[in-house]
C-alpha cells in the first residue's frame, strides 16, 4: 500500500524559510517524477514543483527563485526548500507521486 507522509509545515513570518519532506512508502519510485502542489482557502490546488526521475526541474512562476525542490532517491524522500516566505504563499502543501497524494501540511506565513 503506497503511502505519503509529509512533514515540516509550520508558521513562518513573511521573509522566513520553512523545509517540507515527504517520505513515500510501498514502492519504488526511483522512475517517477516526485512533486509538490498547494492548495490556499478557496483555491484550486495548484502546481508548486515537480522533478523528475533524473533530477530535471519544473517551477510555478511564482515560487521561482525562492523554492527548490530536491529528492533523494535511496530515501524516497522529495524536499521542498522555501525560502523568502510571502503571505500568498499560505496554503496546505500537498506532494504526488505517481497519482498518489499525501495528507498535506499547513504552511502559513503572517505578515
Amino acid at each position: 500500500q503506497v503511502q505519503l507522509v509529509e512533514s515540516g509545515g509550520g508558521l513562518v513570518q513573511a521573509g522566513g524559510s520553512l523545509s517540507l519532506s515527504c517520505v513515500a512508502s510501498g514502492g519504488t519510485f526511483t522512475s517517477y517524477a516526485m512533486g509538490w502542489f498547494r492548495q490556499a482557502p478557496g483555491k484550486e490546488r495548484e502546481l508548486v514543483a515537480t522533478i523528475g526521475s533524473r533530477g530535471s526541474t519544473n517551477y510555478a512562476d511564482s515560487v521561482k527563485v525562492r523554492f527548490t525542490i530536491s529528492r533523494d532517491n535511496a530515501k524516497n524522500t522529495v524536499y521542498l526548500q522555501m525560502n523568502s516566505l510571502k503571505p500568498e504563499d499560505t496554503a496546505v502543501y500537498y506532494c504526488m507521486v505517481a497519482n498518489y497524494w499525501g495528507q498535506g501540511t499547513q504552511v502559513t506565513v503572517s505578515s
